[in-house]
């Protein structure tokens, strides 16, 4: 098959751990350097945190796998410092189309109005991505990458994690304090512990084909059921970079996985959906929907990220996005830990905050497949009635279910979030509502905004650690405190809004002219906000209190206050 992509190959070396006898340790081990490990790395050395990342194999991945990459996780590329280069290589795309049999009966836009930094989504191999961790992980300094290193054994000890680790030289044993498990859905990790996912393997399957070809089609989403080229079943198209179109057929449960991946079966299926167009096949796989996965992710010292967690059904493009979302959730933790900044138990949120993500993935999938794939006559004409009435009736679209696609998980009711209607300084009636959204618990959206004069966006003035922004109106004074609290709790930094030029006493100062940023953040006069180093919400309050503010940190860092300990005592 003609290849589009030439996989790097990356040197194994011998490292100083495999002296005989010798068992080194590290703070942080990774394993698995695909999207997610690579990114759990990354996030870690933009922190300062240095990590060992152990792969099996010596390149990046093979194929095109996840190919849509979400906002939310290109606003992470971007914070990671890659997130550019989706743009400039990737196929961007806001709008897709649902057909039945012949005829469009719907268009919808992920992302109709202006003023984003990243549009809905972002098609590009996976491939691509991961080269550039790579790159990003040497450029960072932090990052020990080792190549054809195999993990084959794991045993959690009191104080560390152990591991025996084979190489082409043979196998050395390393320590750990604390192990990322991202090695994917087969994950070795997760079988030295004998844990096993929960869930739902549906009895169908789809076959991938990567065709290259020149084609007029418009950069969209197309999904098909029952087309007259495939009847009875369903298909998706979607453009790649390199002018690659990744299309899925769905086969059935009865079919044969190897027959089906043959070269001359996929090209018929092919040459009926494109006619005489010229093309060529590049890459092709069968996968069956799985949607499961394990109790919870944090298991002592060692904690799973990714498809070694949780494993969806590919539509909604909710796998890989929701790999980086683990590692976005997970590293600002585990590098508060290190520093002592926090207290271990702070690791204890990464399952409260992702295990209902990855369930809400799930929920979502299962969805999808069921509609996609309906399992007997009755859900079968529900599903053709939906589509008939979608082309007419606006209600009957929201029915349709062609892949919901992956949105950010809010961390509704997260133990690190400060209700809104908790007394902080800021006294709120008992239930009311929270003054403003987003709500604690869910990212921030982006927006335009100027600095000393010059465009940027919201989330890249936000950064990387706790922020507090204060809405000000031009001609409102600074809080007297606030030239405190940024002496007294220099963790926090200090960040105001406002919707001209104005005095900000030698803080930093927004400038949110179009007033996008106050829209999406429910910005008035006199708004505080207090973002994680992840930029999600951790409290908001109509007025700023200092008190408050560094009583919200504390409780993002999973720090119990005196009276919260006597309280669970009692």
């Amino acid at each position: 098959m003609p290849k589009t992509y030439e996989n790097p190959r990356f040197d194994y070396r011998r490292c100083a751990d495999q002296q005989p006898g010798a068992v080194a340790h590290h703070p942080v081990v990774v394993v698995g350097a695909g999207l997610v490990g690579l990114t759990a790395a990354v996030d870690l050395a933009t922190r300062g945190v240095p990590c060992l990342l152990l792969d099996d194999d010596d390149t990046v991945s093979f194929g095109s796998r996840a190919i849509c990459f979400s906002k939310r996780s290109l606003e992470i590329a971007d914070r990671l410092g890659v997130g550019g280069r989706f743009l400039e290589k990737g196929i961007t795309w806001n709008r897709g189309k649902v057909f039945l049999k012949d005829r469009e009966v719907y268009a919808f836009d992920l992302l109709p109005e202006p003023g984003h930094a990243y549009p809905a989504f972002v098609n590009l191999q996976q491939y691509y991505p991961e080269e550039w961790l790579v790159e990003r992980a040497r450029e960072l300094g932090l990052t020990e990458i080792r190549w054809k290193n195999r993990v084959t054994e794991v045993v959690q000890e009191d104080a560390r994690v152990r591991l025996t680790v084979e190489t082409p030289d043979g196998p050395y044993a390393i320590t750990c304090d604390w192990l990322l498990a991202c090695d994917g859905a087969r994950s070795q990790v997760r079988r030295c512990l004998g844990l096993e996912f929960k869930g739902q393997v549906f009895k169908d399957r789809f076959l991938i084909a990567d065709v290259i070809m020149k084609a007029d089609f418009p950069t969209e989403r197309w999904f098909w059921f029952d087309p007259p080229f495939h009847p009875g079943q369903s298909v998706l198209l979607h453009r790649q970079a390199d002018d690659v179109w990744r299309i899925d057929f769905q086969l059935g449960w009865d079919a044969d996985p190897e027959a089906e991946k043959q070269p001359e079966r996929v090209l018929s299926r092919l040459k009926a959906m494109l006619g005489e167009r010229d093309f060529e096949l590049e890459w092709v796989s069968v996968y069956t929907f799985q949607c499961r996965r394990l109790d919870r992710f944090r298991h002592g010292r060692i904690l799973f990220l990714g498809d070694s967690a949780h494993q969806v059904s590919p539509f909604g493009a909710r796998g890989g996005n929701g790999g980086m979302q683990d590692a976005d959730n997970l590293c600002w933790k585990l590098a508060a830990v290190l520093e002592g900044t926090a207290p271990e138990t702070l690791l204890d949120s990464y399952d409260d905050e992702r295990v209902p993500a990855a369930d809400d993935n799930i929920l979502n999938s299962t969805r999808s497949t069921d509609f996609i794939t309906p399992k007997n006559a009755a859900s079968r004409a529900f599903r053709d009635a939906v589509l008939e009435l979608s082309g007419q009736q606006a209600f009957a679209r929201r029915l349709v279910n062609s892949g919901r696609l992956s949105l950010p998980w809010g961390n509704a009711g997260s133990p690190l979030s400060t209700p809104c209607d908790e007394p902080g300084g800021v006294a709120l009636p008992p239930g009311a509502p929270c003054p403003g959204a987003p709500c604690p618990g869910a990212p921030c959206p982006d927006a335009p905004v100027e600095r000393d004069g010059r465009p940027d966006w919201l989330l890249r003035q936000l950064g990387d650690g706790f922020v507090l922004l204060l809405a000000l109106a031009p001609d409102t004074p600074l809080p007297a405190s606030l030239a405190a609290l940024a002496r007294e709790v220099p963790a926090i930094r200090p960040l105001l809004i406002a919707p001209a030029p104005r005095d900000a006493g030698g803080l930093p100062l927004l400038v949110d002219g179009q007033g996008l940023a106050a829209a999406r953040c429910g910005l008035v006069p006199g708004t505080a906000l207090l973002f994680r180093p992840d930029q999600h919400l951790a409290a908001r309050w109509p007025a700023f209190d200092a008190a408050a503010v560094r009583a919200a940190r504390d409780r993002a860092l999973g720090i119990v206050s005196d009276q919260e300990r006597k309280a669970v005592a009692s």
